[in-house]
């Protein structure tokens, strides 16, 4: 546009205005329109799979109970966070969650990376009693947990409402989400946990998570959740690739 034109638009404030509207919907529309495709925000990641129904369950009372609050599940790329609480979180494992729950503040410490971490038994204690296992900790006690069973008879419902929304449940998952969950929660080892592991992988563990064999728990729900959480990547095979990609 030559300057002579440019004056124009200066001096005709009704038509700068349409230009500007203009130029913003033409950048928005090259901007937003990629999101929308999955593939182009969202690198895939060899072994990242969508919740079993027990973790699914321990998701739900993981916002229920407001526990994104304090703690967030997100490890920004900085060298303080790196070393702190391991690889920074990647796109990809979040990809399942409805909400994710990155979050912006710590009153906690980041959980993005806390599956395998600490013992059941320790998750168990921590949540029963936080000052038992870290003195100054502020977290409120979630003894009640033991003492509920999850609700298992809609987990069906909640895999076939997340299916719309992409989450690749097959109908296979779904039939099977109640005695999945009870299966993964059991821990017995005359237990068949073959139909468990071929629908979520070889690395689904299943066990009696909160140490009581006469009920599947609202604990063993949250413990399962919380030992799964950064434990579905290879991160060191996910950082040779990432090599590779910066290398040629």
């Amino acid at each position: 546009m030559n300057l002579k034109n440019h004056e124009f638009l200066e001096k005709n404030s009704i038509v700068l205005l349409i230009t500007i509207i203009l130029v913003v919907l033409v950048g928005g529309i090259i901007e937003i329109i990629p999101l929308f495709r999955e593939g182009t925000v969202i690198e895939r990641v060899e072994g990242v799979r969508p919740y079993t129904p027990l973790e699914l369950a321990g998701y739900n009372i993981y916002i229920r109970e407001g526990c994104y609050n304090c703690h967030s599940q997100q490890i920004r790329p900085l060298r303080d966070e790196v070393a702190r609480y391991g690889h920074y979180s990647l796109a990809a494992e979040s990809m399942y969650d409805h909400p994710f729950q990155w979050g912006s503040k710590r009153t906690g410490p980041d959980l993005a990376r806390v599956g395998g971490k600490y013992s059941d038994a320790w998750h168990v204690a921590h949540l029963t009693d936080p000052r038992s296992v870290v003195p100054e900790s502020i977290m409120p006690t979630y003894a009640f947990l033991k003492h509920r069973a999850v609700k298992t008879d809609d987990l069906d419902k909640h895999l076939s409402a997340l299916r719309v929304v992409g989450v690749p449940y097959t109908d296979d998952m779904i039939s099977n989400a109640v005695n999945d969950a009870t299966i993964q929660a059991t821990g017995d080892p005359l237990t068949d946990t073959a139909g468990l592991l071929g629908r979520y992988g070889e690395k689904t563990v299943a066990r009696d998570f909160d140490g009581q064999g006469n009920v599947v728990s609202e604990m063993d729900a949250l413990v399962a959740y919380l030992q799964v959480l950064g434990t579905m990547v290879d991160f060191k095979a996910a950082q040779e690739v990432e090599n590779e990609v910066i290398n040629k």
